[in-house]
């Protein structure tokens, strides 16, 4: 029986280290993991197809082909749609006429050492428990037994992207740097792009599994440099950067300056509410306190929740909400869509409200009220500690303060809120806060660091060096 090391069965994926002698997410592992899904999937969802992708990481390709050997084995019928982004996964399940689900190999923006595997049905994807029955019918070596049919569709690529360039029109032509990050983004949506009238500027546009430049994480700074100066450079209006399997998109403004996702999700929201008054716009706990007031004065429901793409979707699907967002980026748009994380969509959608505009990006976004934040701030903690270190911080200061905990604890101050929250997908906790003064976001960091600072585990540098930073201001 092949060892399976529980904890890469986590909350919205399956992750793990993918190579070296302690490897935990291998083919043998990926083969279990197809017969549980071909056996979990109809039984739960009556799923008759499953349409398998892969990004381009080394260890991608025969965690891909033992993955469809495992779904074959239990009567499975399967597409390969080989080499895609995540977002046409999705697209392919959840356009399919029948009943189908959707498996993507990626790692998405983790090092190359870490492999993973996101799994969805229909629009949805699975989470949770549904993962965790996964690893139950592993363990009890329960799977259906039967011979699948396998055929191929490598076309689905190019039907997703030729599907969302129709549901856009620019009003005039956009320069546009597009930083892929050598993921396999590079390699369609510039062409999309320039279908619609933009200048590309392609930047790590090739495609190299190994990421040689940058690891695609948009949210993280030292990763969209070169593309700020890019844009700088060249002169261009918009800037994008994928993460590694592009079910997310940073956005950086003519002056080289990161665009917040949940400053984004206003913009979209406002454009959204003039052609649907009164929908219901989801955001995590995470986003700014300015957000729900925009989307009111816009005319639609503001409607906070759990941080995490599966949660955000959950939701969206419950109430019918065409639009959701959450501050790391994952974008949702239910619109004459599907509504799951499809980052060129988003990208598109963006750009089409800024062509529409006589004003530049970083003037579209200065109308938006302009508070003192942080970005989300990540702090390793064991997963023994993170949620001792949430009930801690609650327990000092809802004497105090009113203290949400729908997701984490987010603190509402006089002037401001802070935020913290156990991470589902690392040993971390991740932080945020936002004020309308610099002093004021200042001491509402210092009192979350007075109650971190009671563990030794956690490293609170990153926290301190936030303090500093807004302290001189």
């Amino acid at each position: 029986m092949t060892k399976i090391n529980r904890t890469i069965f986590r909350k919205y994926d399956i992750r793990g280290t993918a190579t070296g002698d302690d490897a935990q997410l291998t083919p043998a592992v990926a083969l279990l993991v197809g017969k549980a899904l071909g056996t979990y999937l109809p039984r739960a969802f009556g799923t008759e197809r499953v349409f398998v992708g892969m990004d381009n990481r080394l260890t991608s390709p025969a965690l891909h082909d033992a993955l469809i050997e495992g779904l074959l084995s239990t009567g499975m019928n399967v597409t390969d749609i080989g080499q895609v982004i995540t977002p046409t996964v999705y697209f392919a399940a959840a356009s399919f006429p029948g009943k189908a689900a959707g498996v993507q190999i990626t790692g998405s923006h983790l090092t190359t050492r870490y492999n993973g595997i996101k799994m969805a049905y229909g629009a949805l994807a699975l989470f949770d428990q549904q993962i965790l029955d996964l690893l139950e019918i592993i363990e009890a070596d329960t799977f259906f037994i039967g011979e699948g049919q396998l055929n191929t569709n490598f076309d689905m690529k190019n039907q997703h992207m030729a599907h969302i360039q129709r549901m856009v029109t620019l009003a005039k032509p956009m320069k546009v740097v597009l930083d892929a990050g050598n993921g396999l983004v590079g390699s369609i949506f510039p062409q999309v792009l320039r279908n619609l009238g933009c200048e590309v500027v392609e930047l790590f546009c090739e495609s190299d599994g190994t990421y040689p430049n940058h690891l695609p994480n948009p949210e993280d700074p030292e990763m969209t440099k070169d593309l700020e100066a890019k844009v700088i450079e060249t002169s261009a209006d918009i800037g994008l950067a994928f993460d590694g399997d592009s079910d997310r998109c940073g956005f950086i403004d003519e002056h080289g300056h990161h665009i917040a996702a949940d400053r984004l999700l206003a913009i979209l929201a406002r454009d959204l509410l003039v052609r649907m008054p009164g929908a219901s716009i989801v955001f995590d706990v995470k986003s700014s306190q300015a957000l729900p007031d925009i989307i009111r004065e816009a005319g639609g429901v503001p409607v906070m929740w759990k941080t995490g793409h599966s949660l955000m979707k959950q939701k969206m699907a419950e109430i019918g909400s065409p639009l959701g967002g959450e501050v790391s980026g994952h974008l949702f748009t239910g619109e004459n869509y599907y509504g799951f994380d499809d980052a060129p969509l988003i990208a598109l959608r963006a750009l089409e409200i800024f062509s529409k505009s006589d004003k530049t990006v970083s003037e579209i976004f200065d109308e938006l009220p302009k508070l003192y934040a942080t970005p989300e701030i990540i702090l390793p903690a064991p997963d023994n500690l993170k949620f001792a270190i949430i009930d801690s911080i609650t327990a000092a200061l809802d004497k105090d303060y009113e203290v949400f905990t729908l997701d984490g604890a987010r603190v509402q101050f006089k002037s401001g809120w802070g935020v913290v929250r156990a991470s589902n997908t690392q040993p971390a906790v991740t932080l945020r806060f936002e004020a309308y003064t610099a002093p004021e976001i200042v001491a509402y960091m210092k009192l979350f660091k007075a109650e971190l600072d009671k563990y030794p585990e956690v490293d609170t540098t990153i926290l301190q060096g936030h303090i500093a930073a807004f302290s001189a201001m």
